[in-house]
């Protein structure tokens, strides 16, 4: 086993390592005419970038000292989502490259507007032969060693459009993610639901993802927009965290904040079991919020129920439906906390009328999304499963690259409406 992740490992660094190569040549190498100080610096950024991203990426996992996360995090998951972006932005290079090849030698091709009158009897000087597009800069009066090719010229323009695009691609995702997420607004109607319970609003907040990047000062965002909502419910539903309690207490603190008339609750997410989620459920409790783990609340008009994410089952403290449900009234309706929209299937068969989730941030970053709905039945807002409603949030925060592109993050206001108001 150890001998097949180790090569699946290997094989994974390889493809990424010739992904690299690639962005490298069309954006180093083909745009500078020479080795030179342009080259050698650019083939240092190509270097240092895939190095300090995979550094962080270990450092994150293995719990290294955090002031040695929180050095890394910043430049190695940011050049994780500059990468992709490179490489979209070179891929679609391709397509323009051909053309302005053909429209640079179109224009070079072109004849002398004014003819020059020659004397009779006096052979006219031959034409210089139109130069090839992979010629390198003809010496001459008028044209120097140091102009560039028709083909560095497009090399360099491509080049330059597909840098500036995706630079400001991630830019743009990332200010997107720092000032924090915006508020949706959502209305579910339950069957089952009376008419006393009728414009019950539950605030869902998933995937916040506090990390050596994004720290207290987010978390005080996240918290300040919920409670601008007012909600009578408040529902975290897992991947509140990337790091242990010693390293991201501090950073958690604002949750204390959290208003609601009935309360706020907690379900694990994924990446509570990396992070150590006994400690985290400790943590948050202490913090005033309420862990549903595998366990149901009886509420005005209806049952809150939470179960643990499938990744608990490696600790042996996976989801248990039949603990969390097997016994409710199946007359009131269901309301079903569950950190990953697979889970649906199990909330369809104990007759849960609505589940809410996150784990997939809507894809994160374009083309993610097509990824998330292969691994997701549902990526992102409201859909019905037979007799169960599932509704999934992209998230507030951001795992790795603090950036979101095509999906950007949010608190959902969820609003329950009675068929009998």
């Amino acid at each position: 086993m150890v001998i097949v992740l180790v090569l699946v490992a290997l094989a994974v660094l390889a493809v990424v390592a010739g992904l690299h190569w690639y962005v490298w040549r069309r954006l180093v190498r083909d745009t500078t005419a020479a080795p030179g100080r342009a080259r050698r610096a650019g083939t240092a950024v190509f270097v240092a970038g895939p190095i300090l991203m995979v550094a962080a990426l270990v450092a994150e996992r293995s719990g290294a000292p955090f002031w040695l996360q929180r050095t890394l995090a910043w430049p190695g998951f940011l050049w994780m989502a500059l990468a992709l972006y490179l490489l979209v932005a070179v891929v679609a290079g391709e397509a323009v490259r051909p053309l302005l090849r053909r429209l640079t030698r179109r224009r070079a091709a072109r004849p002398a507007p004014v003819p020059v009158a020659v004397p009779a009897g006096t052979a006219p000087a031959p034409e210089p032969p139109e130069p090839r597009p992979d010629a390198g800069p003809e010496p001459g009066p008028e044209s120097g060693p140091q102009d560039p090719s028709r083909r560095l010229f497009v090399s360099r323009v491509v080049g330059g459009a597909a840098a500036t695009a995706a630079v400001a691609t991630v830019g743009y995702g990332t200010y997107g993610v720092l000032r924090g997420p915006r508020v949706k607004r959502v209305t579910v109607p339950l069957a089952k639901l009376p008419r006393s319970a009728h414009g019950f609003r539950i605030a869902v907040v998933s995937d916040i993802h506090l990390s050596p990047v994004l720290g207290r000062g987010f978390a005080q965002r996240v918290v300040d927009t919920i409670n601008a909502t007012q909600p009578d419910l408040i529902a975290v539903v897992g991947d509140l965290v990337d790091g242990s309690v010693p390293d991201l207490g501090p950073a958690a603190a604002p949750l204390a904040q959290l208003s609601a008339r009935h309360g706020t609750y907690f379900v694990t997410g994924n990446h509570e079991y990396f992070s150590g989620a006994e400690q985290w459920v400790e943590e948050v409790r202490r913090l005033g919020l309420r862990p549903l783990e595998n366990a149901r609340t009886e509420l005005p008009g209806f049952d809150l129920a939470g179960v643990n994410d499938v990744q608990g089952e490696s600790e042996g403290q996976g989801p248990d439906f039949g603990k969390a449900l097997g016994d409710r009234d199946p007359a009131r309706a269901c309301v079903l906390l569950a950190h990953q929209p697979v889970q649906i299937h199990e909330a369809v068969r104990h007759g849960v009328d609505l589940q809410l989730s996150g784990h997939t941030h809507g894809g994160q970053l374009w083309p993610g999304s097509l990824l998330a709905a292969a691994a997701n039945p549902t990526v992102a807002g409201l859909e019905r499963y037979g007799d169960t409603q599932l509704y999934v949030s992209r998230g507030a925060g951001a795992w790795g690259p603090p950036t979101r592109v095509g999906a950007p993050s949010d608190i959902t206001v969820v609003e329950l409406a009675s068929r009998q108001a």
